[in-house]
């Protein structure tokens, strides 16, 4: 699963390895909290990591009481703050607070309870993980409200937790060109799935993008076998309207969050037109970001991947 964080699944692999795992998740924050609520540590029994729960201020401490828990067989709840007499000790000087939980793999966290997870976020499949301290963990359909918003966290009661796993970030992206060649690295390292597609061979050359999925088919045909979701980024880069109209039109017709087309002014005017001819409402042509990327002033490939790749993230967390 490369395509996306593989903190549940490396946790899973780990338990049934042998070697003990246990599931470190972010419950609550206060102030300058370096990591969002619901951000994941997977540790194994040998102190193995991957994710993060702080910045690195407080990993190592984690770590440690992670593998306690792994032999004790019981969950335990973490926290580490500034104003804490052992705060600096662990690292955490940045202001704010943190509260951990920890989950053992097998003892707390049912072996079968990953193994649905990791199959739901497979079939990209949005789903929340309901846990409390000393409650019995269990899987479900979730909260709409919560998918939407990306968000975990507490229930009313306050010792209900949430967790939000909604399907992995995607990125299409039409034209294997060399903006793409910038863009599909950062978008992997920010935790998107990237997916090229072009009919073209010279473009599309496997050698120009090792190790990526590259589809050699015409885009609307693509886009229809990929799927478009909520999830899912396009972008159009071969400024030919015979590859990037096809996908623009199936991806006005989804709920995608963010369209954007390479092209001047005056393309993206020509564009327009052809949308309106194809019976587009104005208010989903204004969905297409045109001109693509935000206006940094960006001077060649790599530069306009950075200034799509954020506004792509802009429109993601900021959607109004």
């Amino acid at each position: 699963m490369s395509g996306f964080d593989d903190i549940v699944e490396t946790a899973l692999a780990w338990h049934r390895a042998g070697e003990g795992a246990a599931l470190a998740t972010v419950v609550q924050t206060w102030g300058s909290a370096p990591r969002r609520v619901g951000s994941q540590l997977a540790i194994s029994g040998s102190g193995q990591m991957a994710g993060s729960v702080s910045g690195g201020c407080v990993e190592g401490a984690v770590v440690v009481e992670a593998m306690e828990a792994i032999e004790s067989g019981a969950a335990r709840m973490l926290e580490y703050g500034v104003s804490d007499g052992d705060a600096f000790a662990v690292g955490l000087a940045c202001g704010g607070t943190i509260r951990v939980l920890v989950e053992p793999v097998g003892s707390v966290l049912p072996e079968v309870l990953l193994e649905g997870l990791c199959a739901r976020r497979a079939a990209r499949e949005a789903c929340i993980y309901v846990t409390k301290l000393g409650g019995a963990p269990r899987l479900n359909a979730g909260d709409p409200a919560r998918l939407r918003a990306d968000r975990s966290g507490f229930d009313e009661d306050g010792e209900t937790f949430h967790c939000v796993f909604n399907p992995p970030l995607r990125l299409i992206i039409v034209g294997a060109v060399h903006i793409a060649q910038a863009l599909v690295p950062m978008a992997r390292v920010v935790g998107y799935d990237p997916v090229l597609i072009d009919p073209r061979a010279g473009f599309a050359a496997p050698e120009r993008f090792a190790g990526e999925k590259i589809l050699e088919d015409w885009p609307d045909e693509a886009v229809a076998a990929l799927g478009l979701d909520a999830r899912t980024a396009l972008v159009l880069l071969t400024h030919d309207p015979k590859l990037d109209d096809p996908a623009l039109l199936a991806a006005l017709a989804s709920d995608v969050f963010y369209i954007g087309a390479l092209g001047s002014k005056r393309t993206h005017a020509k564009r327009v037109e052809r949308m309106e001819a194809a019976g587009i409402s104005a208010a989903d042509i204004a969905r297409i970001h045109g001109p693509i990327g935000l206006n940094i002033g960006a001077a060649g490939p790599s530069e306009i991947a950075l200034s799509i790749l954020a506004e792509m993230t802009q429109r993601l967390r900021k959607p109004a």
